[in-house]
């Protein structure tokens, strides 16, 4: 049977949050699509002679609370499905961290690594193109997989000529020598390590000498881990898309990191074992981090899991059946939402210092971070408990969804 898509699931979540929070019927209604969709296709001549048209979106889910912003995803197998439920988590996250934005994805269905630099760069200039935006009151694309500093640098670039000003708030996720924020690339790491922490604490389980598996190396899960090791916990297992490393003892982080630097991945490090991705997934260790893709843990493998807790780095790894089971076994999950939120939290930083024409350092950076995150953690919690039936997720959404219920009778739309 085809499992069901990441967007079906996010609609699953949002229904069942509504149905045990109470929501309006209408705002639900209004949520189960996204406001609009804006899909093109990118014709490229490639640098090789050849030629290719790359089919692309932008979703704007909802705007209830502010202009839309974030996240441009470029991979092979990109679907209209994947950038619509990444647009809901947006309007989740954003309205459980109390930004003042709605939600939004967009993404290119592509295979960088296959391009040349050439071709990247002008892939990424056309998406900027045929995306027409509207500047920083309106929608602001950042980055995603596939995308960072540099192609946020030349659709910054692309907006500015096309436009004629100088606008640094319109694009997020910038190097710092563009406008972006102090910060910005370890704050999804950072984020998902401050809500680990904490939820770790509220179970009874300190850092020191805790036992973790992550599921992902990229530059959410590398960070994490590294926060990990130097807080004293033992990361024993992490795995990229090359395959996976496993160490009883605790893996040496910063050697690791350097090794995926230097050569692309973390295979063959010196005095680990290699262990696959369902075996890291069903590791003994109290804490397991799926930090990578979406529907990792299914109905399949969800009796598999051994962890005491599981941290979602990544958006979507447990789908609705996963995490019914996951549940059952009385294994708590703490929802994307709520532990990737870092990224989005330092995006709305990062526009605000744009929008002032002022840079933050990065001691203020964190503290503001650490103080959103860990507020809308505690406030999941405090949902979740006091809902009957209702998890840490549901407790997540159910906060999320009160703040876009009101803003939407507010405005007259329900």
């Amino acid at each position: 049977m085809q499992p069901p898509s990441v967007f079906a699931v996010a609609q699953a979540t949002l229904n069942e949050a509504g149905r045990l929070g109470g929501i309006d019927e209408r705002a639900l209604e209004v949520l189960q699509e996204p406001k609009r969709i804006n899909s093109f296709r990118l014709p490229l001549k490639l640098e090789d002679g050849s030629f290719r048209v790359f089919p692309a979106h932008r979703v704007h889910y909802n705007d209830a609370l502010g202009p839309f912003r974030d996240g441009t995803r470029i991979r092979p197998d990109l679907t209209l499905d994947e950038v619509k439920a990444l647009g809901i988590f947006m309007t989740i996250k954003h309205a459980c961290a109390d930004i003042p934005a709605g939600g939004a994805k967009g993404g290119i269905q592509a295979d960088m690594a296959a391009l040349s630099p050439r071709d990247r760069e002008a892939l990424v200039r056309a998406y900027i193109r045929h995306l027409q935006p509207k500047g920083p009151w309106v929608d602001v694309p950042g980055a995603d997989i596939g995308t960072g500093e540099q192609e946020m640098s030349w659709m910054l670039d692309e907006y500015e000529q096309i436009t004629g000003e100088h606008c640094p708030a319109a694009l997020n996720d910038k190097p710092f020598a563009l406008g972006g924020s102090l910060g910005g690339e370890a704050a999804t790491g950072r984020g998902v390590f401050l809500v680990l922490r904490a939820a770790a604490g509220e179970r009874g389980m300190g850092l020191e000498g805790l036992t973790a598996a992550v599921q992902g190396f990229g530059q959410v899960g590398s960070e994490l881990a590294q926060q990990l090791h130097d807080a004293g916990a033992r990361v024993v297992a992490v795995s990229d898309v090359h395959g996976g490393v496993f160490r009883g003892e605790g893996l040496d982080i910063p050697a690791l990191r350097q090794q995926a630097r230097t050569h692309g991945t973390i295979g063959n490090f010196p005095g680990t074992e290699p262990i696959d991705n369902d075996s890291l997934l069903a590791a003994e260790v109290d804490v397991l981090v799926p930090a990578a893709v979406h529907d990792v843990i299914h109905e399949g493998n969800a009796g598999t899991v051994r962890a005491k807790l599981v941290v979602e780095a990544a958006n979507g790894p447990v789908t609705t059946a996963g995490d019914a089971l996951l549940a059952e076994r009385g294994i708590p999950v703490v929802p994307d939402v709520i532990a990737n939120s870092g990224g989005a939290t330092v995006c709305h930083f990062e526009r605000s210092q744009g929008l002032s024409d002022e840079s933050w350092d990065l001691e203020r950076v964190n503290r503001s971070l650490e103080r959103r995150i860990l507020a809308a953690h505690a406030a999941a919690r405090d949902t979740a408990a006091e809902t009957p039936g209702a998890s840490l997720r549901h407790g997540a959404w159910i906060h999320a969804l009160r703040k876009v219920e009101r803003a939407m009778q507010l405005r007259g739309w329900i």
